[in-house]
C-alpha cells in the first residue's frame, strides 16, 4: 500500500475527555522520508489544542508546548486537491528546547544574538535543549482532519539525558522542575482578578500566603512572579476595544485574532445579518459538564433599548441550579435560519470534544424561539419560562397602579388567567375580559392593550403546547439577567453601547471574569476588595429555603414575612397562594420574584391549602396521556405509574416529615425481579390509576393536594409499592421496551417544585430511572436520570 492511501486509510480518533495525549491515542508506523519509519495518527483538526493540553500535562515530566514553526496556504490561493497537498503545517516542540542555554548547551546559528542570564536556572523561559517535538499537518484532501507525526516523544536533550521533570536532578528548586508556565487555571484566575479591579500588589500577596501554608512550592503554579502578574496588568490596562474607527472593520479584526472563542461568524451580507457566537474554552467546558443530561436554557434579547445588537445568553445550571452563561450570541435579530445555523455550530463543536453529549431539555422565554431547530438540532424537548412576562407585568403594575388593592387584584387574575390556559381550557378571550373588567385601572389596561394584546395570541399557543419550567429555573433566569446587567451595563460613557466592538470586548474580559470568579472556589479571599458588580448571592429562590416556617405567618389573603437581615421589618404579601403574588419589598418591587413569595407559596403547599404547581399539574396530564398508549396494559402504562410514585418518593424525601406532603411513609418500588417493572396480570388496577389521574387531570379537581395521597393511595392498590417506612433506599426501577416519545414528560421532573435536578436522556431506546441515593442521610438524593 502506498504511503498517503496508507495513512488516509487510518481511522480518525477523538477520545472523550475534554484533553487527551498520546497515551490515549493509538499510533501507526507508516514508511517516512529518507527510509525513516513514522509514528502517526489522525484527529479532528478542532481537537489538536486539546491533544497539546493534554500532552502538556504530562504527570511525569510536566511542561508546555509552543508553536515552532507554522507555515499556512493563503485562504484566497488556488491550489490542486493533491493528496499529499498541505493547507496547514504546525511544528509544536517542548518550551525547554530546541535551544540550550544551560552551561556548554548548543544554541541554534540563527540564535547566536542570545545574552546568557546571570542565573538561567531561575528564568521561566530557559531552554534546556529538549528535543521532544511533532508536527500536525493538515491536508488539502481532508481540511478537517489533522495527521499528527509524533518521533521525538521523550523530554530528554541530544545526549539522551533527562533535561527537566523530577527526572532531572539539576532542576530541583526551579520552574524546571514543573513546567516553563503557570497552569491555564491560574492565569485565568489572574486575569480574572485584575479585570474585576483587583490591585497586583494583592494578588501576589493572597497567593504568596496561600504557598506560605502549604509549606513552600510543590508545584509550577507556586512559583508565580510578581513580574508575570504585573505584565498582564500593564498589557490589559494598554488595550483598547476599538481596534479601527469602523465598528464592523473593528470586529472583523477581533474575530480574526480571538478565533479560540469565536464559535460562529457571518458579517452582513444581501441576503444574511450579522451573527457573532462567542464562547471561551471555559465555557465550553461548562457546557459539557453542566449541561450534559441536564438543561440549557436562552436568555434572550437582553439590552434591546441601549445596546447596538441584543445578546442572546445560553446558560446551564451548575450544582447549586445558579445559571452560568455558557455561549453568547450577537445578532440585530433572531431569524430561524439564523437560529438553525449557529446552534448547528454549537452542537457540533461541543459533539467534537464529547460525542456522547446530549441534552435533557431546553428552555426559551420567547413564544417566537424556533422550537423545531432546537429539537432537531438539540434533539430533545422544549420548555418555556414565563419569568420575562411576569417580571414586565409585576413591574409595570406596580408603576401605572398607585392602589396596592388594585394591584393585587389585577395580579391575582392575570395568574389566573396563565393558569386556565396552561391546563388547556382557556384562550387568549381571558385577557379580552381582563381588560374590559379593569378598564378602571386606565394606565396600566393602556400599557397591555398596546403592548401585549398583539402578543398574546404568540403566547397562549406556546403556554398550551410547551411544559412550564419551574419557579426554581425562574428564579434563576431572572438572577442571571440581573446580573449580566449589573455586569455590563455601568459605564459612564453611554456612547458605547452603541459599538459593537466595546460589547464582544467586555462580554468576552471583564463579564466573563466575574462570571469565572462566581465559580472559583477562593473567591471570599479578595471579598473585601468586591464591587457591587461582584455580588453573587443566591436565588430568590434559594433564599426561600433558608427561612424558618416560623418566620411565616398566613392571615387570609395576606402572609407576612420576617426579614432575615432585619429582624424587626417584616414583609407583606399579598395573594401568597400565587407566584403572580405582590410584596412590599424592595426587590419585588422592581418586578422579581422574591423569596417572601417563594417562601409564602411552599408554607401553604406543606399545609395542603393551595394546589400544586403548573408544572406538576402539566406532569400529571403527561402521565395520563401515556396511560391512554395502546395497548391497554403496555409496559408504557406501567412506567408511567412508576414514574408518578417514584417522583412522589422523591418529594416526601425533599421535603421531610414535617411537610403535609410527606405525611405518608416513603414508598419502595418491589416488583417480582429486583429493579424491573413488568405488565403482568394488573389491568384492573391499571384501570383504577387511570381514573385516578384522570380526576387528578381534570381542572375541578385541582383544588385539592394533588401531589399528597392520591399518587400514594394508587400506588398502594397497584400493589407495586410497599408501605416500609420513611428515608429508604429503593432500587432503581428499569424498563425494556420499544423507543416511544415519552421525552416531554419525562422532562417534567425538571419543573417539579421541591425536585431542584433531575437527568433525562435517550440512548438505544431503554427507559430507565436510576437515581443517586445520599448515604449520609440515607435518603434518596435529588438528582435522578431518566433514559428514554
Amino acid at each position: 500500500m502506498a504511503r498517503w492511501d496508507q495513512i488516509l486509510s487510518l481511522p480518525v480518533q477523538s477520545p472523550p475527555s475534554l484533553e487527551f495525549s498520546s497515551a490515549e491515542l493509538v499510533w501507526s508506523k507508516v514508511e517516512g522520508w529518507r527510509d525513516n519509519i513514522d509514528r502517526v495518527a489522525l484527529i479532528p483538526f478542532a481537537r489538536v489544542d486539546d491533544f497539546v493540553r493534554g500532552e502538556s500535562a504530562n504527570k511525569e515530566c510536566p511542561t508546555r508546548f509552543h508553536v515552532e514553526a507554522r507555515r499556512r496556504r493563503p485562504a484566497e490561493s488556488t491550489y490542486k486537491p493533491k493528496v499529499d497537498g498541505i493547507l496547514e503545517y504546525i511544528l509544536y516542540w517542548c518550551s525547554f528546547g530546541p535551544d540550550d542555554h544551560r552551561k556548554g548547551g548548543v544554541v541554534r546559528p540563527s540564535r547566536t544574538t542570545y545574552v546568557p542570564k546571570k542565573k538561567p536556572s531561575g528564568r521561566p523561559n530557559t531552554k534546556r535543549g529538549c528535543t521532544c517535538h511533532f508536527i500536525v499537518k493538515r491536508l488539502i484532501a481532508e481540511p478537517s482532519v489533522a495527521l499528527i507525526i509524533y518521533n521525538q516523544d521523550k523530554h530528554m536533550d541530544k545526549k539522551g539525558l533527562p533535561c527537566h521533570g523530577p527526572q532531572d536532578k539539576k532542576s530541583a528548586g526551579t520552574r524546571a522542575m514543573y513546567a516553563p508556565y503557570i497552569s491555564e487555571d491560574l492565569r485565568l484566575r489572574v486575569l480574572s482578578l485584575l479585570y474585576v479591579g483587583v490591585s497586583v500588589e494583592t494578588i501576589m500577596q493572597r497567593h504568596n500566603e496561600s504557598v506560605e501554608r502549604q509549606g513552600g512550592p510543590c508545584n509550577r503554579d507556586d512559583l508565580l512572579t510578581h513580574r508575570y502578574v504585573r505584565r498582564q496588568e500593564r498589557s490589559i490596562r494598554r488595550s483598547t476595544y476599538e481596534l479601527d474607527t469602523d465598528d464592523a472593520v473593528s470586529i472583523n479584526m477581533w474575530v480574526e485574532s480571538h478565533q479560540n472563542q469565536v464559535f460562529f461568524y457571518e458579517n452582513f451580507s444581501d441576503s444574511d445579518p450579522f451573527v457573532l457566537g462567542i464562547q471561551t474554552e471555559w465555557q465550553l467546558q461548562q457546557l459539557i459538564r453542566f449541561g450534559n443530561h441536564g438543561l440549557l436554557a436562552s436568555d434572550s434579547k437582553f439590552g434591546t433599548n441601549k445596546l447596538k445588537y441584543p445578546i442572546r445568553s445560553l446558560v446551564v445550571f451548575n450544582s447549586d441550579n445558579k445559571a452560568i452563561p455558557v455561549a453568547w450570541i450577537i445578532t440585530p435579530r433572531f431569524a430561524s435560519g439564523d437560529t438553525l445555523r449557529w446552534m448547528r455550530a454549537l452542537y457540533n463543536r461541543v459533539h467534537m470534544k464529547d460525542p456522547k453529549w446530549k441534552l435533557a431539555g431546553f428552555i426559551v422565554d420567547d413564544p417566537s424561539a424556533d422550537i423545531l431547530a432546537i429539537r432537531e438540532v438539540f434533539q430533545c424537548s422544549v420548555l418555556i419560562c414565563f419569568w420575562r412576562v411576569r417580571h414586565a407585568w409585576h413591574k409595570n403594575l406596580i408603576k401605572k397602579c398607585s392602589e396596592l388593592e388594585t394591584c393585587a387584584v389585577i395580579a391575582k387574575r392575570l395568574g389566573q388567567a396563565v393558569q386556565r390556559i396552561c391546563k388547556g381550557d382557556g384562550t387568549a378571550d381571558l385577557f379580552e375580559e381582563f381588560m374590559e373588567d379593569f378598564v378602571d385601572a386606565a394606565d396600566f389596561s393602556d400599557y397591555f392593550k398596546a403592548i401585549w394584546y398583539p402578543r398574546l395570541g404568540l403566547w397562549t399557543s406556546a403556554l398550551r403546547t410547551l411544559p412550564l419550567a419551574s419557579q426554581e429555573m425562574c428564579s434563576s433566569m431572572e438572577y442571571y439577567h440581573n446580573q449580566l446587567k449589573l455586569r455590563l451595563l455601568n459605564e459612564k460613557e453611554k456612547s458605547v453601547y452603541q459599538r459593537a466592538d466595546w460589547l464582544v470586548d467586555k462580554l468576552g474580559t471583564t463579564v466573563h471574569s466575574y462570571f469565572w470568579l462566581d465559580e472559583y472556589s477562593g473567591k471570599d479571599d479578595f471579598a473585601r476588595y468586591w464591587k457591587d458588580e461582584w455580588m453573587s448571592g443566591l436565588t430568590a429562590w434559594q433564599k426561600s429555603l433558608q427561612i424558618p416556617d416560623s418566620d411565616v405567618l398566613i392571615e387570609g389573603d395576606y402572609s407576612k414575612v420576617v426579614d432575615q437581615e432585619d429582624r424587626h421589618k417584616v414583609h407583606v404579601v399579598r395573594n401568597p397562594a400565587s407566584e403572580y403574588a405582590l410584596c412590599d419589598c424592595n426587590w419585588a418591587k422592581m418586578g422579581n420574584l422574591c423569596e417572601h413569595i417563594l417562601k409564602s407559596i411552599k408554607c401553604l403547599r406543606d399545609k395542603g391549602s393551595i394546589t400544586p404547581s403548573l408544572s406538576m399539574f402539566q406532569y400529571m396530564q403527561a402521565l395520563v396521556d401515556m396511560l391512554h398508549c395502546p395497548p391497554h396494559d403496555s409496559l408504557i402504562r406501567d412506567h408511567a405509574l412508576s414514574l408518578a410514585v417514584w417522583v412522589q418518593t422523591q418529594l416526601n424525601a425533599q421535603l421531610g416529615p414535617g411537610s403535609g406532603q410527606s405525611k405518608r411513609q416513603a414508598l419502595q418500588l418491589t416488583t417480582a425481579t429486583p429493579g424491573v417493572v413488568r405488565a403482568s396480570n394488573r389491568t384492573h388496577t391499571l384501570v383504577n390509576v387511570e381514573n385516578d389521574l384522570t380526576e387528578l387531570q381534570h381542572p375541578s379537581s385541582a383544588t385539592g393536594n394533588l401531589s399528597g395521597g392520591k399518587i400514594d393511595r394508587v400506588a398502594t392498590e397497584n400493589g407495586t409499592c410497599t408501605d416500609i417506612g420513611s428515608a429508604v433506599e429503593h432500587p432503581s426501577v428499569e424498563m425494556q421496551t420499544s423507543p416511544v416519545s415519552i421525552s416531554a414528560c419525562a422532562t417534567q421532573l425538571f419543573s417539579l417544585d421541591g425536585i431542584t435536578s433531575a437527568n433525562v436522556f435517550a440512548e438505544n431506546g431503554d427507559v430507565m430511572i436510576d437515581e443517586e441515593l445520599d448515604t449520609t442521610k440515607n435518603i434518596p438524593s435529588t438528582d435522578a436520570s431518566l433514559q428514554i
